[in-house]
């Protein structure tokens, strides 16, 4: 009985429902390659590398900071190219947020940050909000650039015309510069479940769920090729699915593990031939980076298979004029074959006075209980329309509909 209502709570169409607009706009990394600064970022923040000034402010041991799992999400973020606006207090402060599906936690920068990020962007003013509530315990996030560190606080958030009251979130105090100068974004708005969450609370969308302020326990994501003034660059549609965005059939793919939104994949191939991970392995999906990421060893074959060349930089260059005879990678998950074309997952950026071709698939090594994990960040999911269940833990995929371009 209680399937069947979880079920019906999850198909019904109700009018609680909120469309958040994304922006697409050029990533951190893109931002570095044109200023001739990617190579020095790459060389000054491996993700081997520490912080150890800024770490001294919460010396080790302390009860209430905890880092976080992986410190690969910068460069995850260094990708990233969608963002959209949320506000925190009252009158309302805004700020521009990614949306997370890699994160559980919500943090915007504090107007008592000391880093030169912080004075480039929108800072949180606790002192003029009627609704601030300060907790008095401190976070820190571990990127491979540093420690992001902060307070946490309650206030009301609003997401379009949705109030969430009480919301725990995260005040930065310290925020590595070199990476987050260049964001676009002021924070981060974290959807993954609540298990990966470092700030201590519900994260937002489960308090949005607590306070019924959604109809139905789903969100879904809509991501454009590319930027275009006709058509949406992105949207996120929190408490329903919109229908317009997508082709039938939804392919429904149970939860294997609730901290990510986390799937069973049972391989990756290269034109129906090559075959990664056979007997199984397991994959994320995160809206939080751009590309497409995988265990080193696998990844680096893929590369070669796909005639990708490596750079200084960590990352692998196609050459523009081969695209239509590169092969087409395919993910089978659930039994449905999901297939990228050459021009889908290669990323052609302006260089100059022409076009640079980078592969959209990355080395990330992620270890969890069921093996090393895929990402599958915005290179898939501009092609696929994607739903978070929280009522029945599954993920649909369905093919997206994108104007002719």
């Amino acid at each position: 009985m209680l399937r069947l209502l979880l079920l019906l709570l999850s198909t019904w169409t109700g009018s609680a429902m909120v469309r958040v607009p994304l922006r697409r706009v050029p990533s951190i990394r893109a931002q570095l390659r044109t200023q001739g600064l990617l190579e020095e970022f790459l060389k000054d923040h491996r993700p081997d590398m520490f912080n150890r000034r800024y770490a001294q402010c919460f010396p080790p041991g302390t009860p209430s900071l905890r880092l976080r799992r992986s410190s690969e999400k910068i460069y995850n973020f260094m990708d990233a190219q969608y963002y959209g606006e949320i506000s925190v207090g009252t009158p309302p402060q805004n700020f521009s947020v990614i949306f997370d599906t890699g994160s559980a936690d919500l943090w915007v920068p504090s107007s008592y940050c000391v880093s030169q990020a912080c004075a480039l962007h929108r800072r949180f003013k606790a002192f003029e909000s009627k609704t601030f509530h300060h907790d008095g315990r401190i976070f820190g996030i571990h990127y491979g650039s540093g420690h992001l560190l902060g307070v946490m606080g309650r206030d009301t958030v609003k997401i379009g015309e949705m109030t969430i009251l009480n919301q725990q979130f995260g005040e930065s105090v310290y925020e590595p510069d070199s990476a987050f100068v260049s964001a676009k974004f002021d924070g981060v708005l974290g959807l993954a479940y609540q298990s990966l969450a470092e700030i201590q609370g519900n994260p937002v969308f489960d308090n949005m769920l607590a306070q019924n302020i959604v109809d139905q326990p789903v969100f879904s994501f809509y991501l454009s090729r590319r930027t275009r003034t006709s058509t949406p660059e992105g949207e996120l549609l929190l408490g329903g699915i919109d229908e317009a965005m997508y082709n039938r059939p939804i392919n429904w793919l149970p939860v294997t593990a609730k901290g990510y939104w986390q799937i069973k994949m049972e391989s990756v191939t290269v034109q129906g031939v090559s075959s990664f991970c056979p007997r199984g392995c397991h994959a994320i999906v995160d809206t939080g980076t751009s590309l497409i990421g995988g265990p080193t060893t696998e990844i680096l074959r893929l590369q070669q298979l796909i005639g990708a060349t490596p750079t200084n930089n960590g990352e692998f260059l196609i050459d523009c004029a081969r695209l239509s005879s590169l092969p087409h990678v395919t993910f089978i998950m659930g039994g449905k074959e999901y297939t990228l074309t050459s021009e889908q997952y290669v990323r052609k950026e302006g260089f100059g006075s022409g076009d640079l071709c980078f592969s959209g698939f990355q080395s990330i090594d992620i270890i969890s209980p069921e093996g090393p994990l895929w990402i599958l960040g915005d290179v898939f999911l501009t092609e696929y329309y994607s739903i978070f269940d929280r009522g029945l833990d599954r993920i649909g995929l369905a093919r997206a509909k994108h104007p002719t371009e």
